[in-house]
């Protein structure tokens, strides 16, 4: 249980800005569940979704940036779910690209790997492992991208979705588990205490030219898609 709660390089809680932050909101104050849900929703709707330099930058980074994806907003909901004392954990996937249509488009979707590293964070919760992942998109953009697609309620895949409930995905958290990218998952690499000891041995499937190409140019033309879905 002390690694589920240990501060690391990529977890840095003890950044000023993750303690400024914890201490401005009051969120070591709250009860359990009240804390969990503050900091899910603040994660989820404050910080919105898009794409960062890398998925192993710290959470201070995240919190800088203000907008992240799956891992890199998974990074800065584990460092502040652990500065305020509820045990986290990380599991590992990849997901299909196709996921990811829409957001990436034109020679940066052909480009990009059939496979992606994806991942959620768990948290002990009333003595259970719950499975939160629902916190990727960012309240505004999901509503964006059903508002285009109105007639859509069962499966949708694209755009950073993979539900089979695009009409009222289970993104809402009460205690259980929170999900909106689950449906696009290809290989499971299992749990690990940390962020960082999954990225010792799994990275995006990309050659450095393909990684300059993305932290240079790809990612921002996926950013520049996502805030036109959100203004629409």
């Amino acid at each position: 249980m002390k690694n589920l709660l240990s501060e690391t390089l990529i977890l840095d809680f003890s950044h000023p800005s993750l303690k400024a932050l914890i201490e401005r909101r009051g969120w070591q104050k709250l009860p359990e569940k009240d804390r969990i849900l503050a900091i899910y929703n603040f994660v989820k709707d404050e910080i919105r979704f898009g794409y960062n330099v890398s998925d192993d930058i710290p959470a201070s980074a995240v919190l800088a940036d203000g907008y992240g994806q799956c891992n890199t907003k998974g990074n800065l909901f584990m460092a502040l779910l652990r500065a305020v004392g509820i045990p986290c954990r990380f599991h590992g996937f990849t997901i299909n690209k196709e996921l990811q249509k829409g957001a990436i488009t034109g020679i940066w979707y052909r480009l990009a790997p059939q496979e992606i590293v994806h991942s959620w964070v768990e948290i002990l919760f009333e003595g259970k492992w719950r499975n939160i992942e629902g916190f990727i998109l960012d309240k505004q953009y999901l509503t964006a991208l059903q508002g285009r697609n109105p007639d859509v309620k069962g499966y949708f895949c694209g755009y950073g979705v993979a539900t089979d409930n695009f009409a009222n995905p289970q993104v809402d958290w009460n205690g259980g588990d929170t999900y909106i990218q689950k449906e696009g998952i290809k290989q499971d690499f299992g749990i690990f205490d940390s962020p960082d000891d999954f990225y010792k041995d799994h990275r995006q499937k990309l050659n450095w030219v393909k990684r300059l190409i993305f932290r240079w140019l790809t990612r921002h033309s996926m950013n520049r898609n996502v805030s036109r879905i959100r203004r629409n």
